[in-house]
């Protein structure tokens, strides 16, 4: 799934919301993120800078809540269930499909 941020929506908000609509289940019923990662901090990575300019590339991927997060820029996220993120003991190298 991918996930577009609204444009006042922080990023820990948006991981909780695209998560909770993966698994059809209300956020207030996930894992709190704070489990995982801080949301101060993941926020803050992805912020504008102190002059207001917007933060450019940037990459960040993590485990939440059986969902295998992406987030790029500040502005996407890609979400896929670690159910459907495995690796075949044949692969001989890791790749984007699978989690090592």
């Amino acid at each position: 799934m991918e996930y577009e941020l609204g444009p006042d929506e922080s990023v820990s908000t948006a991981v909780v919301r695209a998560v909770s609509a993966v698994e059809g289940r209300e956020p207030r019923s996930l894992r709190p993120l704070a489990d995982v990662v801080d949301p101060a901090a993941l926020d803050t990575l992805f912020d504008p800078r102190y002059d207001g300019t917007p933060r450019t590339g940037g990459r960040l991927s993590f485990v939440y809540n059986e969902c295998y997060i992406t987030i790029d820029n500040g502005e996407y996220l890609t979400l896929q269930l670690l159910e459907d993120r495995f690796c075949d003991e044949r692969d001989q190298e890791p790749s984007d499909s699978c989690i090592w």
